[in-house]
């Protein structure tokens, strides 16, 4: 029994219609909303982990001198690494695209395909980050050679940042209604049916002799 081949489905289409002429945000703003969820990230990490360091010390646990280092760009720390993915994956899907240096900045990241960025393609946006960074971070510069202002990390995820400060994301149209349902403007109203003045009075026939009032 043949199989029946897989379609092409073009899902993408109306999402990108509706987006169309959304405001991108600039490279400043991203830069400085990366920067602020890159101190939470490290600061969430890094407290936590000296608390336990100091405790696991005091009780005996551990012995010698232990580093801490926040650095999830390098696989030799891959503690911070999971930790890094874990942290931007929850504050895209829990934001849905706004981390808080996105808020804090008023932009937002969203999807090109969906109104609303699953887990999935908020892990695919975390894991991204690795991808830019390759190359001496020139994934990040892509923003300035790309027409819609995409890095690497974007495209993998198929996401754009856009600004808020200018209006928010266009929403969904409005379907069109079908034509028999549209009103008619050209077409006359129709007119009401008159009523006789006075319809106690009987009608007279012309040339008939009118009869003395009372």
């Amino acid at each position: 029994m043949a199989r029946a081949p897989v379609l092409y489905k073009g899902h993408e289409s109306a999402r990108m219609a509706e987006l169309d002429g959304a405001p991108l945000a600039s490279f400043p703003a991203r830069s400085v909303a990366f920067a602020i969820d890159m101190i939470i990230a490290s600061m969430s990490y890094v407290v936590p982990a000296m608390l336990g360091a100091t405790i696991a010390l005091r009780m005996g646990w551990l012995h010698g001198h232990i580093h801490i280092t926040f650095d999830p760009f390098h696989h030799e720390h891959w503690e911070s690494l999971i930790w890094f993915v874990a942290f931007i994956s929850a504050s895209n899907y829990i934001g849905n695209g706004a981390t808080i240096g996105k808020k804090i900045l008023r932009i937002r990241a969203v999807s090109l395909v969906h109104h609303r960025l699953s887990p999935w393609h908020s892990i695919e946006r975390a894991l991204g980050y690795g991808a830019s960074a390759l190359e001496a971070f020139f994934g990040f510069f892509q923003f300035f050679i790309d027409p819609n202002r995409q890095t690497v990390h974007d495209r993998i995820a198929k996401t754009i940042v856009v600004t808020e400060r200018r209006g928010k994301v266009p929403a969904p149209a409005a379907p069109a209604l079908p034509v028999e349902a549209q009103p008619d403007s050209a077409s006359p109203a129709p007119e009401p049916a008159s009523s006789p003045a006075n319809p106690e009075s009987p009608e007279i026939p012309a040339g008939a002799p009118v009869p003395p009032e009372a």
